[in-house]
């Protein structure tokens, strides 16, 4: 990989797992819905959130790139329905969105952004919505693109062209690392960037795409293959 001036880098299950993240989030704003909405029905946990985020996908499918609004929207028709005030939704979204924020970065991750950043300059690419300042890793990079601003979804290919517009650099000079085979790595290639697929558990490449140029298990082997 000749050349590479920037490492663009996924966020959820690249630096931290997100699942437990949405599981905790969900059961502080169960909390919080418990105590300012007694009476209304329980949505404690990510399964019981489930069928009214898909609704609200399903009425708003030009904003499937934007997280927040869904799960916000998700929250005013639950408030609509039992008939509390509306301003409630933002602040139980709030409650949900800083729970969020709470993550446990794998524990290779600081470590490898410290040499990383060094050697190269660093932004981050992602489809969720997390804060980098409200987690405090936001001094580690330029800047962060989100696909909600933008207005598409990795693997389109306008998320990774808005990064490198940003970064005033050419595909070519930029590699992309993240956990998902078809948001990260393949998406990244059909921009031109390089791509290295980050596989911490294991998992089976899809049959159907281009096996990736290179897999590691930790950014820390990331870091060693580039010599960082």
């Amino acid at each position: 990989m000749p050349d590479i001036a920037a490492i663009s880098l996924d966020l959820d299950n690249t630096l931290w797992d997100v699942e437990p993240v949405i599981v905790r989030a969900n059961e502080k704003l169960h909390r919080f819905l418990q105590e300012r909405c007694p009476g209304a029905p329980a949505l404690d946990t990510h399964e019981s959130w489930r069928p009214r985020i898909e609704a609200v996908l399903a009425a708003n499918a030009h904003m499937r790139h934007d997280f927040t609004f869904i799960r916000k929207e998700a929250l005013r028709q639950f408030m609509r329905e039992t008939e509390r005030p509306p301003a409630l939704a933002d602040d139980a979204f709030e409650v949900f969105f800083r729970a969020r924020n709470e993550v446990e970065l794998y524990e290779d991750v600081i470590p490898a952004l410290e040499r990383l950043s060094r050697h190269y300059r660093l932004f981050t690419v992602s489809n969720g919505n997390a804060d980098l300042g409200a987690i405090g890793i936001a001094s580690f990079f330029e800047f962060a693109v989100a696909a909600r601003d933008v207005g598409a979804l990795k693997p389109e290919p306008e998320v990774f062209n808005a990064a490198l517009a940003r970064a005033e650099l050419d595909a070519a000079q930029v590699l992309h690392v993240g956990d998902d085979p078809s948001a990260d790595v393949e998406g990244a290639r059909r921009a031109g960037l390089h791509a290295i697929w980050l596989n911490r558990h294991n998992m089976l490449w899809p049959e159907d795409l281009e096996p990736p140029q290179i897999t590691v298990k930790t950014l820390s082997e990331m870091a060693d293959r580039l010599g960082a």
